[in-house]
């Protein structure tokens, strides 16, 4: 359980219709099963200790009689098992019986929560009381829908259940219990298998688990129930915020892995909608010591693109047509018809100018009203300036090639600057002196300077303030430098230009440099991720502390498991030290952003994204990873 981490587990047996003592076995040997695999929540079907196509057998006392025995039988054999466990079963009150999960923890039973919505079956409808029942005059439990289970050390850990047809009720009790507070919610289920039932099961526990940010388990009968009229295929599924983690079916075996309570929760304190009618609820505390979690999900190095590879062509049309979408509202209302565009031969404006040249042919401009600018200075390889040249030209754009080294070297000598102090003013200069170039041009044909600079680049504040950080409209400033890398390497994979797909896959070989310092021998010495580090660490930075509130330790720990052994601790302790310093001291750059379209739900624009104060202080962050820190990591400066 350590980081949130909570390790769950369906279980759909192969039952005996009826043999009550047969399936408590069953059930046993699931439980120690998943005992052993360090599980703290384990779920069955509904009605899997009887079977739940009995009929009118669960009217009969031989019957409920047997279920009676069998929960006493298991909870006699889990005395020291600390993992809460839901198990379905019959249960008679008076001249009534119930469509039952019983909770059981460490041999105890801790409450009954029974079915509402009965039609069609014998059991009677719970109705709303709350009451305390003995069963067997040996266990006292609380019999309600409305009963959260609470683990005693962690307390984001809360469990409600809900079972057979209310699951798919138009008021699921799901909402309710998600709203009292359960970040867990299990679904005992008992519905047969059809052609689409695993499909509609599917699409529910996504739109759900996202609609409730939550964590959902399904159970459903398997291959031992009656056949006479229906078949059941035992399917097992987990979902946590719109995504299957896990699924199976016709299987004998436990469907294990992780969800991440402590994500779901702050993604609750996001929303504010949740933890409303907590009063309405009755809650049993179980669980005692925090287990250490092993980790078995998947944990995505790139969780900022599609999880599944086959998903990513229709992702990058998405975002492209997103940024297109931007641009061309933009120009509409101001009334401009070109975009200027500064490329360098970087991925950045690579996908800055075709974007460009995308949306003047939604205009239905030609493509000439793009200007594509590179302006060689100091650290200009040719190898870059001849791609950014190559990639525009093939777009048919107009290309001007304008050096800027004169103007700047006279701007050092307005300025007082010597010309071989590569001073932070050295490079800034240059950046400046671009971007005077781009927005006196742009109003000089009736354009749009289009901003280049990405989110990577902003979080991290690896751009000159008022330099490359400025334009008019900034295309890229939703999107990540693994999406702008995923972007080009689509459309370069998609074009049937020989030409543009072998500059295209330069530009994606080449290292991401600002350049801005002298070179020799034409080669590319300033490389950015040797100052900020791999932008595939920092995006994955991005998404955990930013996006999921994680901890900078929990980071360190995903990472990880990300990455294996491609960096040590020590190196991802280093770049994330690196990346909280630096998400504080450059705040003041993310306070005055360009207008740019978010494509997805996260982004740092002053008016909707993340804010913060421009004068925060990353101490407690940096604390955070000092016990892990295998050697001190020199402190940033700020960069004006």
């Amino acid at each position: 359980m350590k980081d949130g981490f909570v390790k769950v587990a369906a279980a759909s047996p192969s039952i005996r219709v009826a043999d009550t003592d047969y399936n408590a076995e069953k059930i046993l040997d699931c439980i120690r099963d998943a005992d052993d695999r360090g599980v703290n929540v384990l779920v069955f079907p509904e009605l899997c200790i009887t079977g739940c196509t009995c009929r009118d057998l669960f009217q009969h006392d031989v019957l409920l009689a047997g279920a009676r025995q069998a929960l006493m039988h298991i909870l006699h054999e889990t005395v020291g098992i600390d993992m809460l466990i839901f198990v379905g079963l019959p249960v008679e009150l008076g001249s009534h019986v119930y469509s039952c999960a019983a909770a059981i923890c460490n041999g105890y039973l801790l409450g009954l929560v029974p079915r509402e919505n009965t039609k069609g079956t014998p059991f009677t409808p719970a109705g709303d009381v709350l009451r305390s029942i003995e069963v067997d005059g040996m266990f006292s439990a609380v019999f309600s829908r409305n009963v959260l289970f609470e683990h005693a050390k962690l307390h984001n850990f809360c469990i409600a259940a809900e079972l057979g047809d209310d699951i798919s009720s138009p008021l699921s009790p799901s909402v309710s219990h998600a709203l009292a507070g359960a970040t867990v919610i299990v679904r005992m289920a008992s519905f047969p298998e059809t052609f689409t039932s695993s499909v509609r099961a599917g699409q529910c526990m996504i739109s759900d688990s996202s609609r409730l940010s939550g964590a959902l388990i399904l159970a459903a009968p398997g291959r031992g129930e009656s056949t006479t009229d229906h078949a059941y295929s035992g399917l097992c599924m987990i979902a946590e915020d719109g995504q299957i983690l896990a699924q199976q079916e016709d299987s004998e075996s436990l469907l294990v892995t992780e969800v991440d309570v402590s994500r779901l929760m702050h993604l609750r304190r996001m929303s504010g909608a949740f933890g409303e009618n907590r009063n309405a609820y009755t809650t049993v505390i179980w669980g005692s010591e925090l287990k250490e979690t092993v980790l078995e999900r998947p944990i995505p190095r790139h969780p900022h693109l599609p999880a599944c590879e086959a998903d990513l062509p229709a992702y990058c049309d998405r975002q492209i047509d997103i940024q297109v979408s931007g641009l061309v509202k933009r120009m509409e209302y101001a009334k401009l018809d070109h975009c200027v565009v500064g490329i360098s031969g970087g991925v950045d404006s690579t996908l800055a100018v075709m974007i460009s040249a995308l949306a003047v042919k939604r205009l239905g401009l030609p493509a000439t009203n793009v200007i594509a600018v590179t302006m060689p200075c100091f650290g200009t390889s040719s190898r870059t300036k001849n791609n950014a040249v190559i990639v525009a030209e093939q777009w048919g754009c107009d290309v001007r090639i304008i050096d800027i080294s004169k103007s700047v070297y006279q701007h050092f000598d307005d300025i007082g600057h010597a010309r071989d102090d590569y001073s932070v003013a050295f490079e800034n200069a240059q950046a400046r002196m671009r971007t005077m170039v781009l927005l006196d041009l742009a109003n000089k044909v009736n354009g749009l300077n289009v901003g280049t600079e990405d989110l990577s680049e902003y979080i991290d504040g690896w751009c000159t303030y008022n330099g490359d950080h400025t334009s008019n409209y900034d295309v890229n400033i939703g999107v990540t430098k693994t999406q702008v890398r995923a972007a080009v390497s689509h459309l370069a994979a998609t074009t049937d230009n020989a030409i543009l797909k072998a500059a295209l896959y330069d530009v994606l070989d080449c290292p991401v440099s600002p350049e801005l310092l002298p070179i020799h021998d034409d080669l590319i010495e300033q490389k950015s991720e040797e100052s900020v580090g791999s932008y595939s660490l920092q995006d994955f930075f991005t998404y955990q502390v930013l996006i999921n509130g994680f901890s900078p330790r929990k980071t360190i720990r995903l990472a990880e498991a990300a990455f294996g052994d491609e960096f040590s601790r020590e190196e991802l302790v280093r770049w994330l030290k690196s990346w909280c310093s630096r998400l504080f001291s450059q705040q003041f750059k993310r306070s005055c952003l360009m207008d740019g379209p978010s494509v997805g739900a996260f982004s740092v624009s002053p008016r909707t994204g993340f804010r913060m104060p421009s004068d925060a202080e990353s101490a407690l962050f940096l604390q955070d990873l000092e016990s892990l820190e295998d050697s001190l990591f020199p402190g940033d400066t700020r960069e004006y």
